[in-house]
C-alpha cells in the first residue's frame, strides 16, 4: 500500500512538472514572438514557438524527466500545451498593442 501511494505521488509530481515547464515555455514563446515578430503573419513567431518547445524538452530532460519514455500522446500534449499558451499570450500582446 505504501509503495502504491509513493508511485501515485511520483506520477502526480511528474505530471505537474511536465505541465508547468511546457506551460511556462509557451508563455515565454508568446512574449518572445511579440518581441521579435513584426506582425501576426510573420513566420518568425512560429519559429520561436518551435525553438522554445524544443528547449523545453531539453529542460525536462535536464531536471530528470525521461523523455525517451514519452509516447506519441505525451509528445502531442507537450506541443499542444506550448502552442495553446503561445497563441493566447501572443494574441493578447498583439491585441493590446503591447510594445516590448
Amino acid at each position: 500500500m505504501a509503495t502504491e501511494t509513493r508511485d501515485r505521488r511520483a506520477a502526480h509530481r511528474r505530471g505537474i512538472t511536465i505541465t508547468s515547464v511546457v506551460s511556462i515555455a509557451g508563455i515565454v514563446a508568446g512574449v518572445l514572438s511579440a518581441m521579435f515578430a513584426s506582425s501576426p503573419t510573420d513566420q518568425l513567431g512560429l519559429i520561436v514557438l518551435v525553438a522554445v518547445t524544443a528547449v523545453s524538452l531539453g529542460v525536462l530532460r535536464a531536471i530528470g524527466v525521461k523523455i525517451e519514455e514519452f509516447s506519441t500522446k505525451d509528445h502531442l500534449y507537450v506541443w499542444f500545451m506550448s502552442f495553446s499558451l503561445w497563441f493566447i499570450t501572443w494574441g493578447i500582446l498583439l491585441m493590446g498593442n503591447a510594445g516590448l
